[in-house]
């Protein structure tokens, strides 16, 4: 029986370098380390990244909005400019923002191009 969510990955080409972005700038936590896999906590929820054994992460479409295909992480935010300014130093590429009922939101790829969201929710 399904009893809940274990984790939720990206495939990175080169772990040393995701494991930073996602500590460093992410904020995430590192709960296990090995040569092929980190775990990071992210405040209870745990990311996942997977070395591709130095091959490139393949791309696939996606806009302004986010990915067309795959999963997408989407992180919370009390502060997004701030955020984006975080991410902007860091060398992010930013995909897209906006504003909807909900909330707002910031596209972004990470550091091996896996699109990843931050949403400050207006419920």
């Amino acid at each position: 029986m399904i009893s809940g969510v274990h984790d939720f990955y990206y495939n990175v080409k080169y772990m040393k370098r995701a494991v930073k972005f996602y500590t460093e700038v992410l904020n995430m936590k590192v709960s296990h380390e090995t040569e092929h896999w980190t775990s990071l906590d992210c405040e209870g929820v745990m990311v996942g990244l997977h070395w591709s054994e130095g091959a490139d992460i393949p791309t696939f479409p996606r806009d302004f909005h986010g990915a067309f295909c795959g999963g997408t992480l989407t992180l919370s935010s009390n502060d997004l400019p701030g955020d984006r300014k975080i991410l902007e130093k860091a060398g992010i590429k930013i995909l897209g923002e906006m504003d909807a009922s909900w909330g707002h939101m910031l596209i972004f790829e990470d550091l091996d191009g896996n699109v990843l969201k931050l949403q400050h929710a207006k419920y």
